[in-house]
């Protein structure tokens, strides 16, 4: 305390100045209607840029939650869309919870490969979040991969850039399937084979899913036609796709659970 008298005698002189000079411009802002302007616009454009500031930090601290959020209501329209046709009552809109055909999980990568033949994509969710062998996995633009093994925690996933993953697909516009592979070559294009010749192929054309496996519903994108050419028979085409997902920059995926899955499988083994 005394340190402070101390301060404020030995500047007396400054300290009276400023009051005095503080004081002034109080009663020139008051007095004059253009200078009072000018002072609460002066103010409102310095709280505000704190406001402004202090709202993106909180809402950049926010990203997590409101992520959370969006995959949540991801998984309540993709539920919607593939149970669209097994949905009895169309006023029905917690679609996650609904017993229909298929159930959607959310999940998130936690390690990716995309640079070796046989690629594995490791996830957070396993056995524990009822994740199990043979759910799809997809991206909002597009097909992923299957899971291959599960444990309490974690899943493995066989990527769609696995020279041993095959998933049917097909022309958008046509019923035409074929196999969906990869040679091994680019992280970006995989190679859409067995696709009859009289398909009406033409480049640009989507490919998608195509609803003839237990795994994933009919019509999710995987990618566009780059190009195509005949097989040695020329009786089959052999066409490039050009993948919707960047498989070097993933994070939030989608699983998709058929719950007739095996009941369909165990009928298939019996024959």
């Amino acid at each position: 305390m005394q340190q402070i008298i101390n301060f404020i005698i030995r500047n007396k002189t400054f300290l009276l100045f400023l009051l005095l000079f503080f004081i002034s411009i109080v009663f020139t802002i008051q007095s004059h209607s253009y200078h009072k302007s000018k002072f609460i616009n002066s103010a409102n454009f310095l709280t505000g840029g704190i406001y402004n500031s202090v709202n993106n930090i909180s809402e950049y601290l926010s990203l997590k939650s409101q992520n959370q959020i969006l995959s949540e209501e991801n998984n309540r329209l993709k539920s919607l869309l593939f149970n669209s046709e097994n949905t009895i009552d169309s006023t029905y809109t917690d679609s996650i919870t609904y017993n229909g055909l298929y159930k959607i999980y959310t999940a998130k990568i936690i390690k990716n490969s995309y640079s070796v033949a046989d690629n594995i994509l490791l996830i957070n969710k396993g056995t524990k979040d009822s994740i199990k062998e043979d759910f799809g996995v997809i991206t909002s633009k597009g097909v992923l991969g299957i899971i291959d093994n599960s444990s309490n925690n974690y899943s493995t996933v066989i990527s769609i850039l696995n020279t041993t993953s095959n998933i049917s697909a097909q022309l958008k516009n046509t019923n035409h399937f074929g196999s969906l592979t990869w040679n091994g070559d680019s992280p970006n294009i995989v190679q859409l084979t067995d696709v009859e010749k009289i398909a009406p192929v033409k480049e640009g054309d989507t490919i998608v899913t195509s609803g003839l496996s237990s795994i994933f519903p009919k019509d999710i994108h995987i990618g566009v036609v780059k190009d195509f050419k005949l097989d040695i028979a020329e009786n089959y085409y052999e066409i490039n796709v050009v993948l919707f997902n960047d498989m070097t920059n993933l994070e939030h995926v989608h699983i998709i659970e058929n719950r007739d899955i095996e009941e369909i499988t165990n009928l298939l083994n019996s024959n």
